[in-house]
C-alpha cells in the first residue's frame, strides 16, 4: 500500500525546507528568512557556552542575530549531507559537514570547520523551529576568541546583534 499524497506532503515540505535551509542560509539572508513562519523559534543548545543567546524567537530576532555574522561567513558550503525523517512527518533532522571563511576582523580570512545537526519542525512549509547542535571551539577559534564572537552575537539594548 503506497503513501497517499496528503500523508507524503508534510514529509516533502519538511525534506525541501531543510535542503532550501543549506542552500541558501550562506548565500541570502532574505531568502533564507522567507523559509520561517514569522513565529519561528531557533535554539543553539551550546551557546550559552560563550555567553550567547541560547533561543531567539520570531522573524524579527532571528533576521537580527543573523545579520551580522552570516556576511562574515564567507563561502559557506555544506556538505556530507544526511536528512533523516522521524515519526513527526513535519520533523526532519539534518546532519552535516559546514565549511566557511570567516572575515571577523576585516584583515584576514580564518578557516572554519563545524559537523553540525539540526532539527527542523515545519508547518504549511514552513520552519516553525529550528534547533541546531554545534561544536563552540571551531566557532571561537575561526572568529579570534570567545570575546570576539561574544560581541558579534550578543544583542545589544535595541534587540540587534553588535557588529
Amino acid at each position: 500500500m503506497g503513501k497517499s499524497k496528503w500523508h507524503d506532503s508534510p514529509r516533502r515540505a519538511a525534506r525541501e525546507a531543510a535542503a532550501a535551509h543549506l542552500e541558501r542560509i550562506g548565500r541570502d539572508l532574505e531568502a533564507w528568512m522567507e523559509l520561517f513562519d514569522e513565529r519561528a523559534i531557533i535554539e543553539f543548545p551550546y551557546a550559552p557556552s560563550l555567553g550567547t543567546p541560547a533561543r531567539l524567537e520570531g522573524k524579527a530576532a532571528i533576521r537580527s542575530y543573523m545579520a551580522d555574522i552570516l556576511p562574515q561567513m564567507k563561502d559557506l558550503a555544506f556538505t556530507d549531507v544526511r536528512i533523516t525523517e522521524t515519526r513527526d512527518p513535519d520533523v526532519v533532522f539534518v546532519e552535516s559537514h559546514g565549511e566557511a571563511h570567516i572575515d571577523a576582523s576585516g584583515r584576514h580570512l580564518s578557516r572554519y570547520a563545524q559537523d553540525y545537526v539540526m532539527r527542523l519542525e515545519t508547518r504549511d512549509g514552513k520552519i516553525v523551529h529550528y534547533r541546531e547542535y554545534w561544536n563552540p571551539l571551531p566557532a571561537v577559534q575561526a572568529f579570534g576568541g570567545a570575546g570576539a564572537l561574544r560581541e558579534l552575537l550578543q544583542p545589544s539594548s535595541e534587540g540587534a546583534p553588535r557588529a
